[in-house]
């Protein structure tokens, strides 16, 4: 099994894997060309998305910066909009719904590391990383500074107040905040 075939599975890989710096490399160019459009385009900037990302729907916009692990574990629906300094660390799959917006310095990360000390660095150099995925709902949003932890899901129509850390699934059409983040309301479905 491949180190990145591992990684997709949810397994222990190591992420200096030949295959694996060379898909990160080609996210990083990407997300570089992102970062210095000052254009204004917003066609020229949803097209990039679609050559970094896994697959998007008619529209997507980033503003810069942005910064990924790969891109093609991204997978975002129609009308997907991120504010300033969005993070999305791809080791798993990113799944997100229709209409969803995200605050300036979202970031979503799925990928993490043992908390075995002799299995996260055996020594040698490596590091032990494993990831697990991240799905988001339809007409979700995201406050400013809102972290997702790696095997998160959060339910259509779900709020999350800025600042929160969202360490647990977070039911649909609720409003959720803190840290960690707790469900403090339910949210009307129309």
């Amino acid at each position: 099994m491949t180190e990145k075939e591992k990684m997709l599975a949810g397994e222990l890989y190591d992420p200096g894997d030949a295959e694996l710096t060379a898909m990160r490399a080609r996210a990083q160019a990407l997300c570089r060309r992102i970062c210095l459009d000052d254009s204004g385009d917003a066609e020229a900037r949803c097209a990039l998305l679609k050559e970094l990302f896994g697959a998007t729907g008619a529209w997507a916009y980033v503003e810069p910066s942005f910064r990924c692990d790969y891109g093609v574990h991204i997978r975002v629906g129609e009308n997907f909009y991120a504010n300033y300094d969005c993070i999305m660390l791809d080791s798993a799959p990113i799944t997100i719904g229709d209409e969803c917006m995200f605050g300036p310095r979202v970031s979503l990360i799925t990928a993490t590391h043992p908390v075995e000390a002799m299995v996260r660095s055996p020594g040698g150099g490596k590091v032990g990383e494993f990831a697990r995925p991240i799905t988001i709902g339809n007409r979700v949003w995201l406050g400013a500074g809102v972290v997702v932890n790696p095997g998160v899901t959060i339910g259509d129509g779900a709020v999350v107040a800025s600042g929160a850390v969202v360490t647990r699934d977070i039911p649909a059409y609720t409003l959720a905040a803190g840290v960690p983040a707790a469900v403090k309301k339910q949210l009307p479905q129309k």
